[in-house]
């Protein structure tokens, strides 16, 4: 892998102590609730956490364990542990107030006995992908009806997948923030339900439990992490973001579970849409203008989440940009393997947390400045497998099926 340039900014802000404050959007009890109802739906299996040894041994780190999304629920990326979950949360309230009866639970939704009552309800959300497709899921797992908007940027190939679970998909002119605030506005005149996975001023109760609902990711990867190696944890966390619930939702989980022992956490954004970055520097929500294009399409987003801003500003060590190139140059590395370990299908937006930690491994000065060491040991979160097959396989240079089989 050639050398890329990266910009890192070290956070000032960071604080030690996972304060009442943030724990009123983020916290543990609600996490485990969200785990107990999560493991409950049929096809719930912890995704994989890889042991990547070989590449462990290329970088000089000890360790590096990659949680690998690609099979969540057959979906084929971790977003539909957010936006499903919120639907249900959203219908399930919906029920208790028609009906009157408080104790309607989610596994009510999910049983289909209110079908005929739920049948005229609207959720609705904009995205780059992944996220439509899991709220779309969630309205088809519900029965109730479902509107997704996509900028003109988002493939066919994701529109297709979304389209597959019944939702009504709808392509807008302009970039994802100009799809997010079509989508606000359609809610509101219509009176449907808006499952958004950002948040801003006066709409943070969703977003809080699509958010919670990634914490499950969070808290696999630890028990897992446990069960492969130590009690000691990560020492580095590289997650990718876009409008930064995931980051939030991961860092979130790790501070509040390990304390003193958390890992130095770094959240990665691609140069051409880093939001998080430019709030970091400017420490106040900017809004980065322009295209927003990028090969990372699920992270191309030009303002953060407030509630995730709100985490981070507190909880991040570093910000990173990543270019197109490293994506592209990590996707290839992972579907190759190194020194044995076995290959990894990992998209475009899914292989750049990994693409970070490449990118800074073969610069000492890098190394240098996030403390990664030889006895480091490293998590990173594979977000998401191949969604969109004809982009991989070009960038690639094998299908998805190509390099399925070589993990035979």
């Amino acid at each position: 892998m050639t050398r890329q340039p990266i910009q890192i900014w070290k956070n000032p802000h960071r604080s030690q102590h996972y304060d009442t404050e943030l724990k009123q959007i983020l916290n543990r009890e609600r996490a485990t609730a969200v785990m107990s109802e999560l493991s409950s739906w049929p096809g719930y299996e912890p995704t994989p956490l890889r042991s990547l040894p070989g590449l462990s041994q290329a970088l000089g780190v000890t360790q590096i364990g990659y949680k690998d999304e690609a099979t969540r629920f057959g979906m084929g990326s971790f977003k539909a542990l957010g936006g499903a979950y919120a639907v249900m949360r959203q219908v399930a309230q919906y029920l208790q107030v028609t009906t009157g009866d408080p104790d309607i639970s989610l596994e009510d939704v999910r049983s289909g006995r209110y079908a005929k009552q739920i049948s005229d309800l609207v959720v609705t959300t904009a995205t780059d992908g992944n996220h439509g497709r899991s709220v779309a899921w969630g309205a088809q797992q519900a029965g109730c009806t479902c509107v997704i908007f996509i900028h003109e940027g988002v493939s066919e190939e994701r529109e297709q997948a979304i389209a597959q679970f019944g939702a009504r998909v709808e392509r807008i002119p302009g970039n994802y923030d100009s799809s997010v605030r079509w989508a606000d506005a359609q809610s509101a005149a219509n009176n449907w339900v808006l499952i958004a996975d950002t948040s801003y001023p006066g709409y943070t109760e969703i977003p809080c439990d699509v958010m919670q609902g990634y914490s499950v990711m969070a808290e696999e990867a630890l028990q897992q992490w446990q069960a492969l190696w130590s009690e000691a944890g990560p020492t580095h966390v590289f997650v990718q973001a876009g409008v930064g619930g995931l980051a939030a939702a991961i860092c979130a989980h790790l501070w509040e579970c390990l304390g003193d022992r958390r890992p130095i956490f770094i959240v990665v954004e691609p140069e051409n849409s880093a939001c998080l970055y430019e709030t970091a520097q400017q420490d106040q929500l900017v809004d980065v203008s322009g295209s927003l294009d990028t090969l990372m399409g699920c992270l191309s987003a030009g303002r953060a989440s407030l509630l995730a801003w709100d985490i981070l500003r507190a909880g991040a060590d570093f910000f990173v940009t990543i270019p197109d190139a490293a994506a592209a140059a990590t996707m290839r590395v992972l579907a190759q393997g190194t020194g044995g370990d076995r290959p990894i299908i990992a998209g475009e937006s899914g292989a750049a947390g990994m693409a970070a930690l490449l990118t800074i491994a073969k610069q000492s000065g890098l190394r240098s400045q996030i403390q990664l060491e030889a006895d480091s040991r490293v998590l990173l979160f594979g977000t998401e497998g191949a969604m969109d097959p004809k982009s991989y396989a070009q960038i690639v240079g094998k299908t998805p099926s190509q390099v399925a089989e070589l993990c035979q």
